[in-house]
């Protein structure tokens, strides 16, 4: 191949590549979206009011461990790493690698840790950075698509993860999460965030003192 098809190869990738630069986070979140739209469900990442609303509930002084599932470009971790404590930590899970690699490369923060893996692993990748439990596990994960048996499965090990006290926020554009949050948490709260694209349901479901 001459030099002059190499140059004419390698033209589309990088029109690819100023495209995406010049879309910043957004054009991350476009190409993950297009790879797996199985695993991230929105075209568009959440509004500010779903990110404020989600988070309103959290007891921020007492949190230690912050989990989040599928965060993507990380719409939601600077307004967790706002609020939590100093030394508490922040802890994603992403299976798409491009998800991933952006976030270890843009947040700089030593309480900030993005793992490539499942979330049905939680217990296994919580236990791995020092910590027994969560205090909060938060998902933007589309249960609803997710592979057969996957959804259940994470629903099961967080509760499992979960400290007394914690919650497990949800936020997704079908109602469908909630019945997998019910069948292990038994106090779940319900709202829906209108300024959203497009709207969504929330939940947050509550691990209580006396549940065993």
């Amino acid at each position: 191949m001459t030099s002059t098809e190499l140059a004419r190869e390698a033209l589309p990738q990088r029109i690819k590549r100023k495209i995406k630069q010049g879309m910043g986070p957004w054009g991350v979140f476009l190409e993950g979206f297009l790879r797996n739209p199985v695993m991230v469900g929105s075209i568009i990442p959440s509004s500010r009011f779903t990110i404020n609303r989600m988070l309103s509930k959290v007891d921020w002084p007492s949190c230690k461990l912050f989990v989040e599932y599928g965060p993507g470009v990380g719409t939601f971790c600077q307004p967790v790493l706002d609020k939590l404590p100093r030394d508490g930590m922040m802890l994603v899970i992403d299976t798409n690698p491009l998800f991933i690699d952006y976030l270890r490369s843009t947040i700089r923060d030593s309480r900030f840790v993005a793992v490539l893996g499942s979330a049905a692993d939680v217990e296994e990748i919580v236990r791995a950075h020092g910590h027994e439990k969560a205090d909060y596990v938060l998902s933007g994960l589309p249960f609803s698509t997710l592979p057969d048996g996957v959804a259940p499965a994470i629903a099961a090990a967080t509760y499992r993860v979960i400290r007394k006290g914690g919650a497990f926020l949800v936020y997704q554009f079908r109602p469908k999460a909630r019945s997998y949050m019910a069948k292990h948490f038994k106090r779940i709260d319900d709202a829906i965030e209108p300024i959203n694209v497009p709207p969504c349901f929330m939940w947050w479901g509550w691990k209580d003192e006396d549940e065993g």
